[in-house]
């Protein structure tokens, strides 16, 4: 172990000094004179944040730093993800949605000073997939920025815009290979075709491109983390660049087109009745619309699977739509931010989550990372202090120290059905065998107006082998039997309350809708606190779970469960009641 970190720390001081080696290098380079061609501007940021930008509130990285007057460089970073998040540029997004004389002043003057500070190399910034990052915002927001913008100023901003794109040209291949690659392909794209004297650079970019697609994206339209935002966001680049090439007459390979087209119906079967993403391996709701914006600029028009995409089933009834993490979780470097969900789901009843699962908590620090990656913070069956897939030892990874999943459930098996009595979903893993000589199978089953969800949860020893591993834990716990809780994590915004003398919960949604929980009475059936992590906010939100508890004495237990409307909630209601927008202290 001690030579894998040794390995990655020199790895990383390597890439690292290149880095920096090339982006001085490149500052000698002839820089770009002005546009050839400006892409059409497709990054959308938010006037509430952008707004907040130019009162000095800077929320990056799960952290508020409030500065007022004080140009976002001069506020020392609580971490290195707040200064990378900063170096990247996405808050010109937030800035451009203003749009007034006052944004554009500030986002001039950040430019400015990030070109005499950093413009030589120095810093975090320079790295392919921040540079890819950043120079997408700098060219989608050149009207913007360049309003009213002195000579020099022009100057300064075309010479480091050129600087920029000749070290992406030299270090693209060292950024890691999935969504950072993608980000500083697209970049090198997006300034070869935009920039005067770098055209030289977009059949290169476009090739290797190409080549990414065909190797990072499989047949079934997934990619190896099996997070669906990093998803989505691989695929607004792809849709960006392509679009971009056939906007300056040339044609995009045929690799690249053929992965948006297989990326566009998993979206589809990942994508909830509210139009947010499932949240699964890290990845959260998405922005507001994004999703539905980027599949309606794709053109693609292909529908969401029947069967799995990227490991995930939907079933989908009226308002209601439930997805399913019906595979085994990713595997080697790609599980550095993979959850142990297996067999978890997520439940949302029109323009309302429902059933959730609590998130990533990579924005609020390790322990919270941790805690959002553990089968209890899913929507799934655990059995008591285990999770379905454990954590390796850290290692280093691309410079990072990185918790790897291991011992994940061997074998993983989930099938999809629709008839008449509406869709179910059957599936089984073996995460526990090893640890408790016990298979996990799960059976849900949506009815044909989306009104009630059935579930089956089952736990047995289903071999010898099984067997032998649960008469071991049996005699070591006195044949106290296997604890093993189902848990049901409900979004913040649903009102729970136990009902029908504790044998049942009333869950009341914003939209009028009321939900019942019920279950066959062979465990214990309490509401417990529990929390939502979400991106962009400040500390986790209190929650709530139904938490059903029981013991396999035998070679065997059965929970059998239903969630339904109630019968007075109408078919179709109209949902008018809005969300509030909080500001950061409300977070």
């Amino acid at each position: 172990m001690a030579g894998q970190i040794t390995t990655g720390n020199w790895t990383a001081r390597c890439s690292g000094y290149m880095n920096r080696l090339q982006a001085r290098m490149s500052s000698l380079a002839r820089p770009a004179g002005g546009f050839v061609s400006q892409p059409e501007p497709r990054t959308i940021g938010g006037y509430a944040r952008g707004k907040q930008l130019i009162s000095g509130n800077y929320l990056f990285a799960g952290y508020l730093v409030e500065a007022p007057g004080a140009p976002v460089w001069d506020v020392p970073p609580p971490s290195l993800a707040f200064e990378e998040e900063i170096h990247g540029f996405r808050w010109l997004d937030d800035l451009a949605a203003v749009g007034d004389g006052a944004a554009r002043k500030q986002a001039q003057a950040w430019i400015a000073t990030w070109i005499d500070r950093y413009g030589n190399g120095t810093g975090v910034g320079w790295t392919p997939d921040l540079t890819g990052r950043r120079i997408i915002r700098w060219i989608n927001h050149a009207i913007f920025l360049l309003a009213g913008q002195e000579k020099s100023g022009s100057q300064a901003y075309f010479r480091s815009l050129g600087q920029q794109t000749i070290f992406l040209s030299r270090r693209w291949k060292a950024a890691a290979p999935g969504l950072p690659r993608f980000e500083a392909l697209t970049g090198l794209i997006y300034a070869g075709l935009a920039l005067q004297g770098m055209g030289r650079h977009v059949a290169p970019a476009a090739r290797a491109l190409a080549r990414e697609c065909r190797q990072q994206i499989d047949a079934q339209g997934g990619i190896p983390t099996r997070n669906p935002e990093e998803l989505l966001e691989v695929f607004t680049l792809l849709s960006w660049a392509a679009s971009a090439l056939e906007a300056s007459g040339q044609t995009p390979p045929a690799e690249h087109v053929d992965a948006i087209r297989r990326i566009a119906p998993t979206l589809r079967t990942l994508r909830h009745s509210d139009g947010g993403l499932a949240r699964f391996h890290g990845g959260g709701r998405g922005a507001e619309g994004r999703l539905d914006h980027a599949l309606a600029a794709s053109r693609i028009k292909t529908p969401a699977a029947d069967g799995l995409a990227m490991g995930y089933a939907r079933l989908s009834a009226g308002r209601s739509s439930v997805i399913i993490d019906a595979a085994a979780p990713p595997t080697g470097a790609a599980s550095y931010n993979a959850h142990a969900s297996t067999l978890a789901f997520e439940l949302t009843s029109g323009r309302r989550p429902v059933i959730v699962n609590c998130g990533s908590g990579v924005s609020f620090g390790e322990d919270w990372r941790r805690a959002g990656r553990a089968t209890g913070s899913h929507s799934t069956l655990e059995i008591a202090g285990y999770s379905s897939s454990r954590l390796a030892p850290r290692r280093q990874i691309g410079g990072h120290g990185r918790e790897l999943l291991a011992d994940a459930p061997r074998k993983v098996r989930a099938e999809r059905e629709a008839g008449p009595q509406g869709q179910v979903l059957s599936g089984w893993h073996d995460g526990y065998a090893r640890t408790h000589g016990l298979v996990h199978a799960r059976q849900l089953s949506l009815s044909p107006d989306g009104r009630m969800l059935t579930g089956e949860d089952t736990l047995a020893a289903l071999t010898d082998d099984h067997l032998a591993t649960f008469d071991a834990v049996m005699t070591r716990s006195k044949l106290q039997g296997v604890v093993y809780k189902l848990r049901f994590h409900l979004h913040p915004d649903v009102d729970a309350a136990l009902d029908m003398g504790g044998n049942a919960v009333s869950l009341a949604l914003k939209s009028g809708e009321i939900w019942v929980f019920r279950h066959d009475g062979h465990a214990e059936l309490m509401l417990e606190p529990s929390v939502y992590l979400e991106t962009g906010r400040l500390k986790p939100r209190a929650s709530r779970q139904i938490v059903l508890s029981s013991r396999v004495l035998m070679q065997a237990g059965q929970l059998n469960w239903t969630l339904a409307k109630a019968q007075d909630t109408p078919q179709a209601i109209r949902d008018l009641v809005t969300d509030d927008d909080p500001l950061p202290e409300e977070n």
